[in-house]
């Protein structure tokens, strides 16, 4: 009986790392896109009803906005091209239930190699047709 206990639990946590090494994949492809400005490969991992959002944190108090995936998408036309950025994670925090999954990464971000802010991005992802989709992007943005 302790060897089925030992195969079950052995199994199950086999298939949590696996879950959460998808998700996280998901996250790091997403951030290639990003940082390569393809649009192709941030789209092929977001659903087409990806909603993001932000919190924007100064002197001057607290800022909220949101934006379409489209309009997303759309914004990295209107990026010189000699504008450098690089959002670097520091970390990821990531839970699963079922078909849903969250992924917390703190991070620093960088403009032509220049610190700009900090704060943490959250990611909500749906699982459907056995692959992970980002569903919902909210990050804080915050000057040190």
């Amino acid at each position: 009986m302790k060897k089925i206990i030992y195969f079950v639990i052995f199994s199950f946590s086999l298939f949590s790392n696996a879950q959460e090494a998808e998700a996280k994949k998901v996250v790091a492809t997403f951030f290639e896109g990003f940082h390569s400005r393809d649009t192709l490969k941030i789209k092929s991992v977001c659903h087409e009803k990806m909603l993001l959002q932000s919190i924007a944190e100064s002197k001057k108090g607290t800022k909220f906005s949101e934006e379409s995936a489209k309009e997303f998408i759309q914004s990295f036309a209107k990026f010189p091209k000699e504008l450098q950025f690089e959002e670097r994670l520091l970390d990821y925090k990531i839970q699963i239930d079922g078909a849903m999954a969250h992924v917390w990464t703190p991070y620093e971000f960088y403009v032509n190699g220049s610190f700009s802010h900090s704060g943490v991005n959250s990611f909500t992802l749906f699982f459907e047709n056995n692959q992970w989709k980002i569903v919902h992007l909210i990050d804080t943005r915050r000057k040190k």
